[in-house]
């Protein structure tokens, strides 16, 4: 019971029997406890409480670093994968970044994150001969990176190049992403935490390079 009001008695309804101190005094009655009921009483707001029922609770939209609203799922959060692979599509380098980022904005970390290429004893090469890409990264930043690398530019040109003759080459790193959406955890993005997501991609990555040594040996 919380704490009465001074003067307020026990009544039926409209009949007072007693006052509260008078049969608190007999035994007849216990003390309130301090503060517990009288307290929660006080904090409640007077009038009617708004309440949700669960089925109209929507769960909370993906997030996390690395995620941005997608221009092409309705602004929707999430990643996009960056992925450089070899002539035969085997995942050599990979970012992720938000949905909402254009494609060139980490092309030069992922061209110079490449590792040394190793082929014949001596000292082995820094960079490839040539690098294909779309009409995305055609911009004269991404072509001046590359020409101070030595590597040749295959760029396609916007409002150049033909689309046919882009499927040459495109295809190749297409197939790469195809492979990776294969994998269930990767076709969409669940983790919140970029460190799991990148550790799943890697662990994809490695299974991708092992069956192309597989179809080599």
């Amino acid at each position: 019971m919380g704490r009465a009001a001074a003067g307020a008695g026990l009544g039926q309804r409209d009949d007072v029997l007693a006052k509260v101190a008078a049969v608190a005094r007999d035994g007849r009655v216990a003390r309130a406890a301090h503060g517990a009921a009288g307290a929660s009483q006080a904090q409640r707001r007077p009038g009617l409480q708004p309440h949700v029922h669960r089925w109209l609770q929507r769960s909370q939209p993906p997030g996390g670093p690395h995620t941005g609203p997608n221009p092409t799922d309705r602004g929707k959060l999430g990643s996009k994968r960056h992925v450089l692979t070899d002539a035969n599509g085997t995942p050599v380098m990979f970012c992720v970044t938000g949905a909402n980022r254009h494609d060139s904005v980490v092309f030069e970390e992922m061209i110079d994150a490449l590792p040394a290429i190793k082929g014949k004893s001596g000292r082995p090469r820094r960079w490839p001969d040539k690098l294909h890409a779309d009409k995305a990264y055609d911009c004269k930043r991404c072509r001046q990176h590359l020409r101070q690398r030595g590597i040749r530019v295959r760029i396609a040109r916007k409002g150049i190049e033909s689309k046919e003759r882009l499927g040459r080459h495109r295809w190749v790193v297409e197939r790469t992403h195809a492979w990776l959406a294969a994998f269930g955890r990767l076709r969409v993005r669940f983790e919140r935490s970029i460190t799991t997501h990148v550790a799943l991609l890697s662990l994809a990555c490695s299974i991708i390079c092992l069956r192309t040594l597989r179809r080599l040996c």
